[in-house]
């Protein structure tokens, strides 16, 4: 009796069991939590320092929102004398991974060094913009530069920069300014996507697209570039455990399509979690 009821019963228990495992298939993957630094309206959550200005005055109309992109400009300028600015978003961060999209367009302000020609950059764990002084070039900060080609050259883009910083690469302190990375050229005014996890006090990656170009560890204050400066904020030595994020610039006029972050801090002590969340993200 039981045999037969259990029988009846199979054809039944199949239908669930294709209906439960259907619904596992296409019950929708868990999103990942992008948080929008650029909302593509306006420039509410970002405050400008520009050489020369005081913190939160936006000389010449330089950063500004058209067509749902953040853009930097210099028709207001008639030279651009050194006043290399950067656009600081609100809060600072530590375990994160930050996706910016850009291209370049158009051509240098008039007074611009050769050496910013199509260069840019993202600042990653930039002092407070409210301790940089007026007169003050670059925040204390890891920058991840970006470089347009020129049109015939091999010039990479997502290099290191230092301003104020120090890094450790082949488990040695690497001092000099800058390096570059191990990315193609990108000429012209197509958009890059530039990625970078960025782990505290412990490591940095590079990468465009899902390629990494460049890695470091220890980041920390020391060195040069960067002046003037307030001696109680630079502290050579300190390790860098997070910061301020901030956009260049530098004298080439350049667009911002998307910047974001996915937040790594609750997986910092899970390294199994923070290889998931970063893999997640990069796919997304």
């Amino acid at each position: 009796m039981k045999q037969v009821l259990l029988k009846s019963l199979l054809p039944i228990l199949s239908v669930f069991l294709v209906l439960v495992y259907s619904g596992f298939l296409l019950r929708p993957a868990k999103k990942i939590n992008w948080i929008e630094l650029f909302n593509g309206k306006d420039l509410a959550d970002w405050t400008p320092k520009i050489r020369t200005h005081e913190l939160g005055v936006n000389y010449a109309n330089t950063f500004r929102v058209e067509d749902g992109l953040m853009k930097v400009r210099y028709d207001g300028y008639d030279q651009f004398n050194q006043q290399y600015g950067h656009i600081f978003y609100k809060k600072p961060f530590s375990f994160y991974l930050l996706t910016v999209e850009y291209r370049f367009v158009g051509e240098q302000c008039p007074g611009g060094e050769g050496w910013a020609l199509r260069n840019s950059g993202a600042m990653l764990h930039g002092q407070d913009p409210k301790t940089m002084l007026k007169d003050q070039d670059f925040p204390i900060s890891i920058e991840a530069q970006f470089l347009g080609g020129n049109g015939k050259d091999k010039r990479s883009t997502c290099n290191l920069c230092t301003p104020g910083t120090n890094v450790v690469m082949d488990d040695r302190l690497f001092t000099p300014h800058c390096i570059n990375s191990q990315s193609e050229t990108y000429h012209g005014d197509q958009w890059v996507k530039a990625n970078f996890i960025v782990l505290g006090d412990k490591e940095i990656h590079h990468l465009v697209g899902r390629d990494t170009v460049i890695s470091y560890y220890k980041p920390q204050i020391g060195g040069g570039n960067v002046a003037p400066v307030a001696p109680e904020v630079k502290i050579d030595g300190k390790l860098i455990e997070g910061g301020y994020i901030s956009l260049q610039s530098e004298s080439h006029p350049i667009d911002f399509r998307r910047v974001a972050i996915l937040d790594l801090s609750s997986a910092k002590d899970n390294p199994k979690k923070l290889k998931q969340l970063v893999e997640e993200g990069l796919k997304d």
